[in-house]
């Protein structure tokens, strides 16, 4: 628990800030502070109190509730209302309960008396820092709630995403960064929070910066934050995406399309855990772990002048390649039924699974779209089924046509065609989807000796 509350002083947020016009209650309280590892300034004052907090960023201030002719009372809201996330902390010689009633009111987080010591502030500190780990991790389910997505099983039974998943699990539990690679929907946010919920900063907070979603300028601010006037807008102080996830994990998505103008700054946080704010000198530092994902060729960027190469090989620690979802059969239907599952609750349906028939056309297309296109493919089906099982017919046209070969025409339901034709085709194209003629048997409703003879039919 001590690991946990002791914040090192290169973390750079927990900057504490003392305002009491007694010097000695100052130094003391500093010196507390400075040996648990956090960084400290005083402030004897209101109007100094307030030029702190204009010119510098605090995480939490001690408050004295009398100061020398003013009001420590009157003095929070002011606080609150210039660094609205900051934890004030009030503490008094002249402590009583309607004062520390008052206080709480008012918007401290908690409350000491005098004379107090230093444990009284470990403590105090300890229960800040657990509520903020806390709204972090609320607004992180929050967020995966209104993503309104079905959990995902991360297991396989194919041995390349066996591999997969085995490379996760010994690089999770390193603070090595992680490079994701493959084409989009193949999973790569998934195993980006599946890593970081079986990595030591599992505890902390998973933040997410989409790349492509947002010119230079405001990735920039994004990522590192900005101060008030930094560029026309910027009418407030931001902390930035790197400073929310210090502790804990910052996911990159689409790293490949990341400006080359911001690419050093990535290199510096990554090699020395350093940044600035735009529009501010100072420096600050964030312990963060990166985990990036992209569907680009990063080698071929690098040769193209499209991506610093030394940015290159400093996320290439641990690359995990995650394989397209034509290359999984073993999985594709496991996954669909998860799929089905998740939107039959939601749309409140019955449903007990696929039709054979859907389940051999659902093994038959490609999937260029990967899981992403799957999942749109489930949640269709699911809202068009009037059945106790998904059909062919719930499915989208585009899976039930078989692609022409050589020019040949393509024989689909409802064309111009003989029954004959139709069955013909239908046949053909269940056979070239199942493993063997007892499956393809079964789908289709006939013994295996019916199946040989049309099947012989078919090829003379």
């Amino acid at each position: 628990m001590l690991a946990v509350m002791q914040p090192k002083r290169s973390n750079g947020l927990m900057h504490v800030l003392i305002i009491d016009d007694e010097e000695s209650i100052r130094r003391t309280t500093a010196m507390a502070l400075e040996g648990m590892g956090y960084e400290t300034t005083g402030a004897e004052t209101r109007a100094a109190a307030l030029k702190q907090l204009e010119n510098s960023d605090f995480d939490v201030a001690f408050l004295d509730l009398k100061l020398e002719g003013e009001s420590g009372l009157e003095l929070l809201p002011e606080l609150l209302k210039l660094t609205p996330r900051l934890e004030v902390v009030v503490f008094t010689a002249y402590a009583s309960v309607e004062t520390a009633v008052e206080a709480m009111r008012r918007g401290a987080a908690d409350y000491i008396p005098k004379p107090f010591t230093p444990e009284q502030i470990r403590r105090v500190l300890a229960k800040i820092i657990e509520a903020r780990k806390l709204r972090l991790r609320v607004a992180e389910l929050e967020s995966r709630i209104s993503a309104d997505s079905p959990a995902t099983d991360l297991t396989s039974a194919e041995p390349a995403m066996q591999k997969v998943f085995d490379l996760a699990s010994k690089a999770a539990a390193t603070p090595a960064t992680i490079l994701l690679l493959g084409e989009s929907g193949t999973g790569k946010t998934v195993l980006a929070r599946a890593l970081h919920a079986n990595s030591p900063q599992k505890e902390n907070a998973f933040v997410t910066v989409n790349c492509p979603s947002l010119s230079r300028e405001l990735l920039e601010s994004e990522l590192f934050g900005h101060v008030r006037g930094a560029f026309t807008g910027a009418s407030g102080d931001t902390f930035g995406k790197v400073a929310l996830a210090d502790g804990g994990t910052l996911f990159l998505d689409e790293l490949g399309e990341m400006p080359l103008e911001i690419q050093p700054k990535l290199l510096r946080l990554l090699q020395e855990k350093e940044y600035e704010r735009v529009g501010e000198a100072r420096t600050r530092r964030a312990n963060v772990r990166v985990i990036a994902a992209t569907n680009r060729n990063l080698e071929q960027a690098v040769v193209s002048d499209r991506f610093r190469e030394d940015l290159f090989y400093r996320l290439n620690v641990i690359s995990i390649q995650m394989p397209p979802l034509r290359e999984r059969p073993a999985d594709l239907l496991p996954i669909a039924a998860s799929f089905l599952q998740f939107f039959a609750g939601q749309c409140g349906k019955r449903l007990t699974g696929f039709s054979p028939v859907a389940q051999a056309t659902l093994r038959w297309h490609p999937w260029p779209g990967n899981l992403r296109e799957l999942r749109n493919v489930v949640e269709r089906a699911v809202i068009l089924a009037n059945g106790d099982q998904i059909e062919v017919a719930d499915l989208p046209e585009k899976l039930w046509e078989k692609p022409a070969v050589a020019g040949a025409p393509r024989v689909s339901v409802g064309a111009l065609v003989s029954l004959e034709e139709l069955e013909n085709e239908h046949i053909a194209r269940v056979i070239e989807r199942t493993a063997t003629l007892e499956e393809a048997a079964r789908i289709l409703g006939i013994d295996p000796a019916t199946l040989y003879r049309k099947r012989k039919k078919l090829a003379a």
